[in-house]
């Protein structure tokens, strides 16, 4: 997996809300990558963050978010750092977004032609976007050379305040035991000790990362400037190149029409100077009556019968189903790379449901697009996913290929969200998670699970657990794989149904032989 591109990069980020009741961590501390061309599901309950980390994605958290932390990375930015008119050419343009509830993505009173049509018209300067392109790389550099320089400062900030929240644990954990006096106060003085040292580190990081901030800025500010004169030069050549191709077929269409005499050929001359000035317009704007016509072209990539028709009807005059296809055409128009789904198919029959998935995976395929699909349907991750995180209490509690996660699951969620899931094989009665959520306003100290776990032991309720490597590809957080626990076996209805899985995978291979 590692030689695989990587388009976004997901580290340790954290998002809180302030609410009446206080800081809701609805995020804490969730890492992935998503690679080119392959669909990353992110599966979990109602309130356990799947959402949230999308919208840090795009940029559109709500006004009473807090980002605590983390970074997320696409095309060398860090996403957290960058301003909104920054935003405003990657938003749609390089990452679209298919939301859960086609009718309230739309506007009830604009028809749906002027709904897809408005992104494009709003970018239509193809000149302008071909600057922005060359000098991309350059000005994604400078912008990122104080962001790097903040980030190698904000890392050693909190790597001292994990040692010392550490240290006084113990030292809490020691008094609350009844240790001795001369214990204590070794530890306090170590404390102090450690305080110094870190506070002098931190000095230092923060001098080496300003001295070598200075030092690379002028060379980026200078690449910068060169690579700018460089877009504005080739821009002006394209746009020169382009106008006397055009000066030069209205010329020649001129001196034609001028020695016409019979009418077909007078019409014929005048449409081919239409036609020169309406090819020069399309190549440095994006016209109403261009993007009229990919529009159409995109209804029709999505399914939506008689194009023309549609095109200029309202929301209301569309079905469930054939509303979401219009949210995926507005979200395909700017052709982004990146395309998050988040739960597009929840308000859908199980019918239109699975026209919808059929299509997203189809449109993946041919546009060659990276997808990060939010759902809390286990059944609807089978038939999208490539790798699957699953999302607890604003974590990752397991992480992995959709074969891991399947067929080798190994926290006690996973097993939960696989045995409540109907199958037409399974005689056993589906087990149900007990319990509700947490609270994340006061988010519990060990495993958000544990409360809800049968196979919860002690330590689940004093202490998260790390993420333990089953493979290379797949991790869990659950103390059962620490070489110390208990053996524990996973629930028989999502033994036997694997099981069940694996025997009918094989008797198809060996039809398949014969």
């Amino acid at each position: 997996m590692s030689e695989k591109e990587k388009v976004v990069q997901v580290k340790n980020l954290r998002v809180s809300f302030t609410t009446d009741a206080g800081i809701l961590k609805a995020v804490r501390g969730v890492s992935f990558d998503l690679y080119k061309g392959e669909t990353l599901c992110i599966v979990g309950e109602s309130g356990s963050g799947k959402s949230v980390t999308c919208k840090g994605i795009m940029g559109i958290l709500a006004n009473n978010s807090i980002v605590e932390g983390g970074q997320i990375i696409y095309e060398g930015e860090d996403l957290l750092k960058i301003s909104e008119a920054d935003f405003h050419r990657i938003r749609g343009n390089k990452i679209g977004m298919i939301f859960q509830d086609p009718l309230s993505s739309l506007n009830p009173i604009m028809k749906i032609g002027k709904q897809i049509t408005e992104a494009m018209l709003i970018n239509n300067d193809k000149l302008k976007n071909r600057y922005n392109d060359i000098i991309s790389a350059e000005l994604t550099a400078y912008k990122n050379a104080k962001v790097i320089k903040s980030q190698a400062i904000m890392q050693k900030q909190n790597e001292n305040d994990d040692i010392i929240y550490h240290l006084n644990k113990e030292l809490k954990e020691k008094q609350a035991k009844g240790a001795g006096e001369d214990e204590i106060s070794a530890l306090k003085e170590n404390i102090a000790e450690t305080k110094k040292k870190l506070a002098k580190e931190l000095a230092q990081i923060k001098k080496e990362a300003t001295l070598k901030y200075k030092e690379s800025l002028p060379k980026l500010k200078a690449a910068l400037k060169a690579k700018k004169a460089i877009a504005k030069k080739e821009v002006k050549e394209y746009e020169a190149k382009i106008r006397t191709t055009r000066n030069q077929k209205i010329k020649e269409a001129k001196v034609e029409l001028s020695r016409a005499t019979d009418p077909e050929t007078k019409k014929a001359c005048r449409n081919k100077i239409k036609d020169a000035k309406l090819e020069y317009q399309n190549l440095t704007k994006i016209t109403k009556a261009e993007a009229k016509r990919r529009a159409l072209e995109v209804m029709k990539e999505v399914g939506i019968p008689q194009p023309e028709k549609r095109y200029n009807q309202y929301p209301f005059q569309f079905s469930g189903g054939m509303r979401q296809r219009i949210v995926i055409a507005i979200a395909l128009t700017a052709a982004p790379d990146v395309l998050i789904c988040d739960e597009p198919t929840t308000a859908l029959d199980v019918t239109i449901q699975a026209q919808i998935l059929e299509l997203i995976n189809k449109l993946k395929v041919e546009r060659n697009l990276s997808c990060i699909f939010i759902t809390h349907d286990l059944g609807v991750v089978a038939n999208m996913a490539d790798r699957v995180a699953v999302m607890y209490a604003g974590k990752i509690v397991e992480y992995g290929t959709d074969i891991d996660i399947f067929y080798n699951p190994k926290h006690p969620y996973t097993w939960a969200l696989l045995a409540s899931i109907p199958d037409l094989d399974s005689s056993e009665k589906l087990d149900a998670i007990p319990g509700t959520p947490p609270n994340l306003v006061y988010p519990p100290i060990g495993d958000a699970f544990a409360a809800r776990s049968k196979y919860a032991m002690a330590i689940d309720f004093k202490y998260q657990p790390p993420l333990f490597k089953v493979s290379d590809t797949h991790y869990a957080a659950t103390w059962l794989l620490h070489k110390d626990a208990p053996k524990v076996e996973m629930p028989k209805i999502v033994s036997a149904r694997i099981k069940r899985d694996l025997e009918k995978e094989e008797e198809r291979r060996n039809e398949q032989a014969i």
